[in-house]
């Protein structure tokens, strides 16, 4: 047998679920980086990866119910619950849901906006995990996490893809007691 010339082991980098996300510059507006989650949405392995690490801290955890905020979400929480083998429900923009709902308004950068759950979506004493795409300034989540309270449930996590530290909304809901769980960090707006 001959022996077999020795190659050099390349060092391959596993992708983490920020690899797999686009900056979008000057959009919406100019002097805005947009994190695009959609390309790792699209990516089978990085939706993998991003949905098992989303929920990696909650496992053996009771979760009765996830929240997803609008619109990505949606996305992630229905993942989530599914793989978490518990009811989803959609935190909406006003207007959305077709039956009896409670709102809670919160404020944007230049306004205001309102976001709703159906009153019946929760009961007291359930706990539950919020999720979404991105945690900038934290006001949507904040106004997520009024609703369940409101409806006697408990928030058990926040959990988010994409946070945005310099916006301050990690602080924000920490400062509430909340556990916060964010699988990647870009720096700037």
């Amino acid at each position: 047998m001959k022996d077999r010339p020795m190659q050099s082991a390349k060092t391959v980098k596993a992708k983490t679920v920020r690899d797999y996300i686009r900056t979008i510059v000057d959009f919406p507006h100019e002097g805005i980086l947009f994190r695009d989650v959609t390309t790792l949405f699209a990516d089978p392995r990085g939706f993998r990866m991003c949905v098992d690490q989303l929920l990696a801290p909650y496992a053996g955890m009771r979760i009765d119910k996830v929240a997803g905020l609008e619109a990505r979400g949606f996305i992630l929480g229905g993942a989530v619950a599914h793989q978490l083998s518990t009811g989803f429900v959609p935190i909406r923009k006003k207007g959305k849901l077709p039956g009896q709902t409670i709102s809670q308004a919160y404020t944007l950068e230049y306004g205001e906006a309102v976001v709703e759950v159906h009153d019946d979506a929760m009961a007291p004493g359930e706990k539950v995990l919020l999720v979404d795409d991105l945690l900038a300034t934290g006001g949507t989540a904040e106004a997520g996490i009024r609703l369940i309270e409101r409806l006697g449930a408990e928030v058990v996590g926040c959990a988010f893809v994409v946070d945005l530290p310099d916006l301050g909304g990690r602080q924000k809901l920490e400062a509430m007691g909340m556990s916060v769980h964010a699988l990647c960090a870009f720096d700037g707006l």
